[in-house]
């Protein structure tokens, strides 16, 4: 079977017969779903742990400091183990300073459960791992580093926290762990799905409505994503995009698109009427709770006016900053950047980052300009829809947020509000 780079030379194949649309570049070869759960190297701060207590991140690793008033602890978020097994937990430690009855503690809670300690001792350095019981497979848990000392001389160091699972849940170590969506280990490949195309449809029958020819198929309910074409531009230049999200599962609707983000409002009317009729094709097999709005360019300019619809998830921004810096204003839910390194509108989209509120993911790809940006970072939007829109939840550090994650490589990467 061709590895996905090698799946991504043929993507870049047909790029090259695109370049009198001015569509050039390819983008790397995404790496297969891996068995790393979580990771946190607290480079860009906290990341997803919470604090009590005396704990920075100032020097790319998390530094508990002791204290008479309140011992410092580091608590992470939730971690699911959906359709893992085998689980372990790795990281780096060092105790300094700390006197006789002082001591630091790790520890592991279940499901909301009581903490577990998995080391306490009061001298440490280095790494340590640590293989988790079985009873914890398929479950969430937290992990928990906390210091009882006096001095803020004495401290506890922590970095490099690893979460890994030999084997994904039902099948072995190659399976990767379930969503709402049937799985995949390549998301640079076509889904699962065969795709149907209505190119007169919609609110005003001149919209495009791409989706699972077999949707509904056991018992899935489809997702939906409203996309925004750029300016100039119709649903036919994105129409290879569209065919691969819709091949993963999603609906996805485009027609051309405004600064103005009422279209896509309108446009989600239609698509939950579709799956109110029984003359659709779609009757009763969208999941409407599960939206996302996207757009390039101008198509992500309307995006950011609408995006405090209440029924969205989330909301992608491809080369489309606001022209005034405000557009984040609207955000509600995490959102999605991509820009490139070669693209004028690079340094609005930067400004929109540093204004953004909500959870924000934002990669400026090697290698790309302005027309270029959708197609380079198609691969990116499905993994982002797959997590945000069908409960892949690791594709959260697997993908995005962890240390090596899969699309971190691509370009630079910032991130915030986790």
């Amino acid at each position: 079977m061709p590895s996905p780079l090698s799946r991504l030379r043929l993507l870049g194949a047909v790029t090259a017969g695109l370049v009198a649309l001015g569509i050039t570049g390819a983008l790397p070869g995404p790496a297969v779903a891996a068995a790393q759960v979580y990771s946190e190297n607290f480079s860009a701060g906290l990341g997803t742990f919470t604090s009590t207590g005396s704990v920075s991140a100032a020097t790319g690793a998390a530094r508990l400091s002791g204290s008479l008033v309140t011992d410092a602890s580091l608590t992470s978020a939730p971690i699911a183990l959906s359709g893992y097994s085998g689980i372990s937990v790795s990281y780096t430690r060092t105790a300094s300073g700390l006197d006789l009855g002082e001591a630091f503690t790790v520890a592991y809670s279940v499901d909301g459960g009581a903490f577990t300690t998995l080391e306490s001792a009061r001298t440490a350095s280095g790494a340590a791992s640590f293989q988790l019981p079985s009873s914890i497979d398929g479950r969430t848990v937290r992990l928990r580093f906390s210091l009882d000392a006096g001095s803020v001389l004495e401290t506890l160091t922590v970095d490099d926290v690893l979460v890994q699972a030999a084997g994904g849940g039902g099948g072995g170590p190659t399976d990767p762990p379930g969503g709402t969506l049937p799985p995949v280990t390549d998301v640079t490949a076509p889904g699962p799905y065969a795709v149907a195309m209505d190119t007169t449809t919609g609110p005003g029958n001149d919209g495009w409505l791409v989706y699972p020819a077999n949707a509904g198929q056991g018992g899935v309910d489809h997702p939906v994503l409203v996309w925004g074409p750029g300016a100039g531009s119709d649903p036919a230049a994105y129409e290879d995009m569209l065919r691969q999200w819709a091949s993963h599962g999603f609906v996805v609707y485009s027609e051309v698109s405004s600064s103005s983000g009422d279209y896509m409002v309108d446009a989600l009317d239609w698509v939950e009427d579709q799956n109110a009729s029984p003359g659709s094709p779609l009757y009763q097999d969208i999941d409407t709770s599960e939206v996302a709005f996207g757009g390039h360019s101008r198509g992500s300019i309307g995006t950011f006016d609408v995006a405090d619809e209440p029924r969205l998830e989330t909301t992608i921004h491809v080369a489309g900053g606001s022209f005034d810096g405000n557009g984040p204003d609207n955000l509600r839910n995490p959102a999605l950047y991509i820009g490139g390194d070669d693209d004028f509108a690079t340094s609005n989209v930067e400004r929109d980052y540093a204004n953004t509120d909500v959870p924000v993911w934002f990669n400026i790809l090697n290698g790309t300009d302005h027309i270029a940006a959708t197609r380079n970072g198609q691969h990116i939007i499905t993994a982002w829809l797959r997590w945000h829109l069908a409960d892949e939840e690791f594709r959260r550090t697997q993908d995005f947020l962890g240390s090596g994650c899969t699309f971190c490589g691509l370009g630079e990467t910032r991130y915030k509000n986790w």
